[in-house]
């Protein structure tokens, strides 16, 4: 099974969402908003937070979660956007796509990377079913999580140390198999773990 290419990036012009309230967050904070078009698993939702939020941590940093709904008429000290296209929960039949094409994307803008992306949860989706064997069947929904959970973590670092550097290991590579998607274990590498570390100004 060949690796599925992670990311892409799309290059438009784009505006930050409007907000009212000022809310209590620390420097070392960042709010990520999730605007899930199609349906969902809420176990596979669940997983995908712990997941992103446990790769994340590697470099001190936290992660607090909102649905798009619950982050009208308010305002974030540190913020990205992910939109989820498809459907973010396990099916028995997923719609088949060409390996090439990414899991997700972020937004440039004159040439530096933007706090909004996009995931296609359809195309996780089926690169887990392609991986998955015995009793994996038993935990699709959880395994959906994991994976869309190093999506996004993968989305996560390009947002927030503003650079589409890849890495040659870990979660950050440029291309991931559905294997490596649903494996025990995905870390950032060491030099990301630095990069977040260095650009958010964390000790």
């Amino acid at each position: 099974m060949r690796p599925v290419y992670v990311c892409a990036f799309v290059f438009a012009a784009l505006a930050l969402p409007m907000a009212a309230d000022e809310m209590d967050v620390t420097p070392s904070d960042v709010t990520v908003v999730l605007n899930i078009k199609g349906s969902s698993s809420p176990q596979a939702i669940q997983e995908m937070q712990r997941e992103s939020s446990q790769i994340i941590a590697a470099s001190g940093l936290r992660l607090d979660w909102k649905m798009r709904g619950d982050a009208v008429n308010h305002t974030f000290k540190d913020l990205v956007v992910l939109t989820f296209n498809g459907s973010c929960a396990y099916v028995p039949a997923p719609p088949i796509y060409d390996e090439m094409g990414p899991y997700a994307f972020t937004r440039i803008t004159n040439g530096e990377v933007q706090p909004f992306g996009e995931v296609d949860c359809d195309r996780v989706v089926s690169s887990v079913r392609s991986a998955m064997f015995g009793g994996d069947f038993a935990k699709a929904d959880l395994l959906v999580g994991r994976a869309l959970g190093r999506v996004v973590a993968h989305e996560l670092v390009h947002m927030l140390t503003k650079s589409d550097d890849h890495a040659r290991e870990g979660v950050q590579k440029a291309s991931l198999s559905g294997r490596q998607l649903i494996a025990a274990s995905l870390p950032l590498d060491a030099f990301d773990v630095g990069r977040l570390k260095l650009e958010r100004k964390l000790p």
